[in-house]
């Protein structure tokens, strides 16, 4: 069996700590990727961590998108509540084949009434086809925060 991993980093270093009150981020969460001629289809999970020790987040919005920019998918009807390092997992519902899942991604949204150390928000992709196993890992991009 053969064994293909890769993670994608961005964000700040590991040492750094930051604190805000509310962030809007991007998350690659392809459910479908091209390997020279191959197509492959994954299972995609986004794992969403509250790092602070003693308040808790709200995520206000977990929307799934296709590679188009088009909402598939609203995750939450109303806000999660995590208290202090508390933590939750959202799996992609309905996977995308094709061009559609080569870029999908994740809007998610959170916020809390103090200032906070930063969420630990990643994907986890796993597939296999044939006799060979895959996995790879991404990171949000912030494209929104509240630091005040």
């Amino acid at each position: 069996m053969m064994t293909l991993g890769f993670s994608l980093v961005a964000g700040g270093a590991a040492g750094e700590v930051k604190l805000v009150k509310g962030q809007t981020l991007y998350i690659p969460s392809p459910t479908s990727f091209m390997a020279g001629t191959h197509s492959f289809n994954v299972r995609a999970t986004v794992f969403i961590h509250n790092t602070d020790p003693t308040h808790a987040i709200n995520i206000t919005g977990i929307d799934f998108y296709n590679s188009g920019g088009k909402l598939v998918e609203k995750y939450l009807t109303q806000p999660l509540k995590l208290n202090a390092l508390a933590a939750t997992r959202v799996n992609v519902k309905q996977p995308l084949e094709g061009e559609d899942g080569m870029a999908a991604h994740f809007i998610i949204k959170w916020q809390s009434e103090h200032k906070v150390v930063e969420p630990l928000i990643n994907g986890w992709f796993t597939g296999i086809s044939g006799t060979r196993g895959f996995s790879f890992t991404t990171y949000p991009r912030i494209i929104q925060e509240d630091a005040n």
